[in-house]
């Protein structure tokens, strides 16, 4: 096998940088560091990351890897789980230009390009209820490169639905950078001439397997079952065109065969009637006795959780109190059934509930409709990987591992596990999965700093192995690619004649042997125990990440600097080498990138908590440091805090005075604030009265200067809510008044608290304590007092309160133009969302919400100090906003960004409101 040099070639480097600018190549120690984490327990790191924009330039990368023999490896999200995203050569990453989509007649067929995000694609056949066949649990941030390199599938998919099985066409390049487009027949009939020996191969090798019956029985054996371990042989037995072949032998290849830059899927429907159900079972053999006969039922998911799995969640929020009861030996199957109009439904139900009265139950909660109740059977099953994850010991990883057993085995199969746990002593070891493919997760807690604890796992996995692919003849792989975890297995699982033929396929399509070089296939029986990945301790808010990467596309610095998984990556390797002193110059060189890559970047915006799945928020890390590092600032914050209200008349005389002199003032744009100098109205005894808590962005800002409505935010909403029967009182000394956010977002603690001390008392004052409800006008005030304030204190954000006592009484004329939304950070966390669409949906006949932006950016003040920030966390907004009138949103600051990087005044929502209210009811 080729070995690679240490170093890269200085004249591959030198060629490289002809084509990929410097802001897209990256060879520092914080970048090759956060890049060379994935979401697996292993690391490398790359001398050389590239974030590649489009398919001419991995065109002209693998000409230069093949000319220099230099090893390449693909990454899509890095969500991978096996090691097969991560490389000591050149990392090329997809950036932001690999989003194209076109959906085919009525969704029937959808082809993607490999950065666009699963959920994403299946957010666009939505309405054609239709989505792809893959359904992994990470398809809320995995991409579609990855879903197809790794033929991942998912709690619904089974095998029917993998890309394998629901692939229609593909676009790929080849290892010398020849591309072959299968809808493209001039495409295909250039690779026919060209590369006429290599089909030719492809169809003789094809041949050759179909003609030997025993290595075709045991290729149908083992897709009969999910399989990912090693190369998709079924390619050569179900297929007879090589261009076929070629295209089935891409899926699940984990970028060892070649890139693939485009899929086109058959998709799926997407039922809009589902039912769920819970069955506790006495026992593993007649829950799984239960697996076989619904089987041949309308079911479309049937989750297995043994013991273990329900102990684990037991004491969550909305678990019920019975599943603390449940017996020792006890082991649950959730079952969802799904159809495509109601009285199927029914009708699959009636069926499902007469062959359940069959079986012996310990507990049950009976199919149903209700989401509220079929969404709360769901959190138990999804909770049970973060709870392990949450309740590891800091230092060690959580490792989850994906196998198949036939289904007639599998209660044997969970039975031999289990017994395996207990004699390596993984007592937290759950299992969990889908039990109509027999596809099962065990999920463990691992150390890999001691080498006891590694041959402990060493020696826990070659049992394991042994058991699942020798004694049971089962797939070490089911769903989440072979990697390095499992390519020095793949021969124990498939056997000789197999494996060689596997070979014969990476020498044949790769024979240079540079495309992600011991992934998959590898001649090192130890590689599963190197590069080990460690997880030293930090700081406690975020020593339980699991480094999976949910988090990243939710993120507004994930194209401009780091993302949260990146960040605490970087932080653990801070921490210990600043512990162990092994390298002063790289703690020196991660230190000095991280202040603006890691803290400076940071919008501590908290929405990386939100996909977390163990709901770490990055940002109170992220404040932390900052508190740390602000500490000579304290007395200043003090200071601020106590003259709040001369402050804020100073930020409004700045305004001024921006407003006076725009057209000469570097960085003054359009869509900079004026100064709010409006008076409001008297109070009106006829109305209901509410305490109006203004933001201080919406006390100093009026609208821009040539704002379609120039009345400040507290007009409008006196006015609007007016029409409603309420009265907006503003009490004496608002001015004085802060939630405290603009000093917690900086680290100083102690000045935020003050204020909210400070706001607490105010309010009790003005609102008789509590008697008046109180009514906050900024989504991130409202977030930013959740929780600290006095219980008496009825604070209602802006948006609830429109909702609830507003809106009802309003008479709403919709106007005909669209309208784009913006759901803030703050409101997203809120759980405001539905309620934002719903109060817009009033007032337009189409509602525009822009994908991929979940935080602006604008972070407070962080959009006029940072702009970069906010312009690469909007860089896509302008191109999906362009036919809107205007935008709408719940952050004064959002709305100064978001104005002024989509072309369109973005404004509180009450301004659409007010205006389309006509009059009350």
């Amino acid at each position: 096998m080729r070995r690679f040099a240490v170093a890269l070639p200085v004249t591959f480097q030198q060629a490289v940088k002809q084509f990929i600018p410097a802001e897209r190549y990256f060879d520092d120690p914080i970048a090759t560091l956060a890049y060379g984490t994935d979401a697996s327990f292993y690391r490398l790191l790359p001398k050389l990351v590239l974030r590649v924009e489009s398919e001419a330039e991995v065109v002209a990368l693998l000409k230069l890897a093949n000319q220099h023999k230099v090893a390449i490896t693909f990454r899509a999200a890095g969500t991978s789980l096996s090691g097969q995203a991560v490389t000591d050569s050149v990392l090329l990453v997809l950036g932001e230009n690999w989003q194209q989509r076109e959906v085919r007649g009525l969704g029937e067929q959808i082809r993607l390009q490999p950065g666009v995000i699963g959920a994403a694609a299946n957010s666009v056949l939505s309405k054609f209820q239709r989505k792809i066949g893959p359904d992994p649990a990470s398809i809320n941030s995995c991409k579609i490169g990855g879903i197809v390199a790794n033929n991942a599938s998912g709690m619904c998919c089974g095998t029917a639905h993998n890309s394998f099985n629901t692939l229609a066409a593909m676009r790929l390049v080849l290892f010398d950078g020849t591309v072959l487009d299968t809808e493209d027949s001039t495409s295909v009939e250039a690779f026919k001439q060209s590369h006429a020996e290599l089909l030719t191969e492809l169809s003789t090798l094809a041949e050759q397997t179909r003609a030997d019956e025993a290595l075709c029985a045991k290729i149908r054996h083992k897709y009969r079952l999910k399989n990912t371990t090693g190369f998709s042989l079924n390619a050569l037995t179900e297929f007879t065109d090589p261009i076929d072949i070629l295209t089935h032998l891409m899926v699940g290849s984990e970028g060892c065969l070649g890139f693939i830059s485009a899929i086109t899927y058959n998709t799926v429907p997407e039922y809009p009637h589902r039912a769920s159900g819970l069955l506790v079972f006495p026992d593993v053999a007649s829950c799984c006795q239960a697996v076989t006969v619904l089987k041949s039922l309308a079911v479309s998911a049937v989750e297995l959780l043994d013991r273990r799995s329900l102990r684990s969640v037991e004491h969550k929020a909305g678990m019920p109190a019975w599943v603390k009861q449940v017996s020792v030996n006890a082991c649950a199957l959730l079952i969802e059934s799904t159809a495509a109009t109601a009285q199927a439904l029914q009708r699959q139900l009636l069926e499902l509930r007469a062959v359940v009265q069959g079986f012996e139950l310990e507990q049950q909660v009976d199919f149903s409709t209700d989401p509220t109740v079929y969404n709360q059977l769901w959190a138990i099953r999804k909770g049970t990987f973060p709870a392990v994850g949450a309740v590891r010991e800091t230092g060690t990883t959580v490792i989850i591992e994906d196998v198949t057993f036939p289904l007639p085995q599998l209660a044997a199969g969970v039975a031999r596990l289990q017994q395996l746990f207990v004699k390596y002593g993984y007592d937290e070891a759950i299992i969990f999965g889908h039990a109509l493919e027999g596809n099962l997760h065990f999920v463990f807690t691992q150390g890999f700093d001691d080498p006891a604890e590694v041959k402990r796992y060493d020696n826990f996995m070659q049992e394991v192995t042994q058991l699942v692919a020798a004694e049971f003849g089962g797939s070490l792989k089911a769903e989440h690619g072979t990697g390095r975890n499992m390519a020095p297995f793949v021969e124990l699982e498939w056997g000789k004649d197999a494996y060689q033929l596997m070979w014969r396929l990476k020498k044949l399509l790769d024979p240079q042997h540079i495309l992600n070089p011991d992934v998959v296939l590898s001649q090192n029986p130890q590689l599963h125990l190197q590069n080990l990945k460690p997880l030293p301790a930090t700081n406690p808010l975020v020593d339980k990440c699991i480094e999976c990467g949910f988090c990243e596309p939710v993120c507004p610095s994930r194209n401009l600097t780091l993302t949260p998984r990146q960040r605490i990556v970087t932080q653990r390797e801070m921490s210990r080498l600043a512990r162990s002193g092994d390298d002063p110059k790289r703690l020196k060189a991660l230190t000095k990138s991280y202040q603006y890559a890691g803290n400076d970047t940071c919008a501590a915006c908290g929405m990386c908590s939100t996909a977390c799945p163990v709901g770490i928020n990055t940002g109170d890390l992220t404040r932390a440091l900052r508190a740390d590092n602000n500490r000579r600032w304290q007395g200043v914050a003090a200071f601020m805090a106590r003259h709040f209200a001369a402050f804020s008349a100073m930020v409004r005389v700045g305004l001024l005075a921006g407003q006076s002199l725009a057209k000469v003032l570097p960085g003054w744009y359009s869509a900079m604030p004026t100064a709010n100098r409006a008076r409001l109205p008297t109070e009106h005894p006829s109305l209901k009265p509410v305490i109006y808590l203004a933001s201080c962005s919406s006390r100093v800002m009026a609208p821009q200067a040539n704002s379609q409505d120039s009345r400040s935010l507290m007009q409008v909403s006196t006015d609007l809510l007016a029409k409603a029967g309420y009265q907006l009182i503003v009490p004496t000394d608002i001015a004085s008044q802060c939630c405290g956010m603009p000093f917690q977002s900086k680290g100083q603690f102690a000045a935020a608290e003050q204020k909210q001390r400070e706001l607490n008392q105010w309010l009790l004052v003005n609102s008789n304590n509590g008697q008046i409800p109180i009514y906050s006008d900024s989504s991130p005030c409202s977030l930013t007092l959740l929780g600290k304030l006095d219980p008496r204190l009825t604070i209602i954000d802006s948006i609830d309160f429109l909702y609830q006592h507003v809106l009802p009484k309003l008479k709403i004329t919709p106007q005909p133009e669209p309208v784009a939304l913006h759901i803030s950070c703050s409101a997203s966390q809120l759980d405001q969302s539905a309620k934002l669409q719903q109060l817009t949906a009033a007032c337009t006949k189409q509602v525009v919400i822009p994908e991929g932006i979940s935080c602006c950016g604008f972070a407070g003040d962080k959009g006029f100090v940072l702009p970069e920030l906010n312009a690469s966390a909007l860089s896509n907004l302008a191109a999906q906003v362009s036919m809107c009138s205007r935008g709408v949103s719940s952050s004064r600051t959002c709305e100064i960004g978001l104005s002024r990087h989509s072309g369109i005044e973005y404004q509180h929502l009450v301004y659409l409101l007010d205006k389309c209210a006509t009059q009350g009811n």
